[in-house]
């Protein structure tokens, strides 16, 4: 399993910041710019990464201003996990988004740099989204 992490610190209370992430609706806003065709309910998003894949995801588990885990909820080009986990430290939420990915040498020659881009893009769009 290959992981890929990013923290993001925000001066924001972290019941604000799980009620964000917690519903999939608000993740279009965290996507960087290859992201087309998106369409999304509370707990299920559907997109297209452009000249890459169709990703079908949903929230698989939720523990309230902790963490939130996000799967695939269709076949999916590998193996992914998506985990949100949070921790109030006195004003302040710690964001971790934590991508952890099952791919074999060619897929992490291939997909590596893409995805830690993801990953970092995506923590430093929720500092701007949650403000």
């Amino acid at each position: 399993m290959t992981v890929f992490e990013s923290k993001v610190t925000l001066n924001q209370p972290i019941e604000k910041v799980y009620a964000f992430l917690g519903d999939l609706n608000n993740h279009q806003q965290l996507m960087p710019e290859n992201i087309y065709n998106w369409s999304s309910t509370a707990d299920e998003a559907r997109f297209t990464i452009q000249n890459m894949a169709k990703l079908a995801l949903k929230i698989s588990s939720k523990t309230p201003n902790e963490q939130i885990t996000i799967l695939p909820s269709e076949e999916a080009p590998f193996q992914i996990e998506m985990k949100w986990t949070l921790l109030q430290s006195d004003h302040q939420t710690l964001a971790t988004l934590l991508v952890s990915a099952e791919l074999n040498m060619m897929m992490k020659m291939l997909a590596s740099g893409p995805l830690q881009k993801l990953v970092d893009h995506q923590t430093e769009a929720l500092s701007k989204a949650v403000m």
